[in-house]
Order: C-alpha cells, then sequence, then structure tokens
C-alpha cells in the first residue's frame, strides 16, 4: 500500500468529523493552545497538513501556517475551508519537500502519529533533517506519537487491538522483525456488513525518536503524555515531544 493509495479521495471526503473524534474540542483545542504557545509569534510550519484539522484553527489563533501535504485529495478538502493565500501548502513528501524560506520558521509540528507513515527509518530520520533544515535558531520541531504496544509473547499473539466502540473496532497487527504494524479500520452498523480501511506504519519507541533527533541535530527539550501537558510515565500510551535546534534568534 502506498500513502497516495491510502490518503485518496474517498479518504479525504470521510476524514473530517467536526465536533467529533480527533476534531471534539477537548482533543483539538489543547493541542492548538500549545502550538501556538511554542511558535512564540512566529511563523509554522505543518508536515502533513491533511485537511488542516490543526491549522485552520491555528491561524485563527494569529499563528502563520504553511503546509507540506503528500495527498492532493487531501489539499483540495483544505481548500474549501482557507485558500492559498491563507494557509499556502507545498505539494510533496515531508521527508523531502521544501516549503517557502526554509530557515525562517519558529516551529515545525507533527501530529497525530503521521511520522510512522514513513516505512523506513532513513525516511523518519530525512523528515527530522528536513525539520531542522527549515526551522530558524532555536526553532522547535514537535511530534506527537503513540508508543508501541505489542502483542504477547505467544507466537500466535500478532495483533492486538487498540480500541472499540459502537461502530467501530481497531486492530494492529505487528511485524517486530521490520518494526512495522498494519492498522485495520473496521466500521460497522447493526447489519451484517463492514467496512475495513487500512493503514501501514512504522512503529518508533520514544528513545529511537531521541536518537534521530540528535542525527538531525535537535536537543529533547519536553516530553509529556498529552498536549495538556500530563507527565510522561511508563504507562503513557502516547507522547507530545517537543525537540529544538541549539541556539536563539
Amino acid at each position: 500500500m502506498r500513502q497516495d493509495e491510502i490518503w485518496d479521495a474517498d479518504t479525504a471526503s470521510r476524514y473530517d468529523t467536526p465536533g467529533e473524534g480527533v476534531f471534539a474540542p477537548g482533543v483539538l483545542e489543547p493541542a492548538v493552545e500549545r502550538l501556538a504557545g511554542l511558535a512564540e509569534g512566529g511563523r509554522a510550519l505543518e508536515f502533513a497538513i491533511g485537511t488542516g484539522r490543526v491549522a485552520v484553527p491555528l491561524v485563527r489563533r494569529g499563528v502563520p501556517v504553511v503546509g507540506i501535504e503528500l495527498s492532493q485529495p487531501m489539499i483540495d478538502r483544505l481548500r474549501t475551508k482557507a485558500d492559498e493565500a491563507t494557509i499556502p501548502v507545498v505539494l510533496g513528501d515531508m521527508a523531502s519537500a521544501t516549503a517557502p524560506e526554509p530557515g525562517g520558521y519558529r516551529l515545525v509540528y507533527l501530529v497525530y502519529n503521521t511520522i510512522s507513515n514513513l516505512l523506513t527509518q532513513a525516511a523518519q530520520i530525512a523528515c527530522f533533517r528536513n525539520a531542522a533544515r527549515h526551522l530558524a535558531p532555536g526553532g522547535r520541531f514537535v511530534i506527537e506519537l503513540w508508543v508501541p504496544e505489542l502483542p504477547g509473547p505467544a507466537p500466535s499473539a500478532q495483533a492486538v487491538v487498540f480500541h472499540v466502540e459502537p461502530g467501530y473496532l481497531g486492530v494492529d497487527t505487528y511485524d517486530v522483525v521490520r518494526q512495522h504494524v498494519i492498522s485495520h479500520h473496521v466500521e460497522f452498523d447493526q447489519g451484517k456488513q463492514a467496512r475495513l480501511t487500512r493503514s501501514p506504519h512504522r512503529y518508533i519507541w520514544p528513545a529511537e525518536l531521541d536518537l534521530m533527533a540528535q542525527i538531525a541535530g535537535f536537543e529533547l527539550e519536553s516530553r509529556h503524555a498529552d498536549w495538556r501537558g500530563a507527565e510522561f510515565t511508563a504507562a503513557s500510551r502516547s507522547h507530545v515531544s517537543v525537540y529544538r535546534v541549539p541556539g536563539s534568534q
């Protein structure tokens, strides 16, 4: 599965869920608040900007945002909310594409586990290096990412149920040799039919993420369990990690 096959027009049309899921105020508002503070009045660059879930409210907060996005259908969806002058977007891969005026951003951010869409360690390191290339001295790179929850030790255990709610079942299947996981999203109603979508990822442990950051010239500034600043512990299932380019502007 290629990323451009996953993030197609059908996915883009179903991505936005206003007021619910990742668009719920309790999920979205703390992220926007934290990112606005980390931008410190400067410009921000969002890798994998998608349909503008975070960028649109961040611009409304007064933070200028530029985006990089691999999927043209996702950009088309964003354009129903904000024009090119309001939120410029470069069509391309977040590991290599160049936004206008590289070196002039105070903040680069990558939310909702999206760095794991890059399926090799080399590509993930390239993403860090691309973030560093765009940042001014003292600028920050923020990553929101889940903590892998591997199957049990039994040879037959290859899957983990990560979410269950009425009408939805989420299951991850792991390939621990390649450090890959495929997320299976099953949507269903009271009938006998169900809709299955899948997405491949390369999972990253926090310590490996920190090493990637060091290779790209970053220092870890902070790590919390969520956007509200909860303490990150061994029990945390996700984290928001803030990396900083040494120096000051």
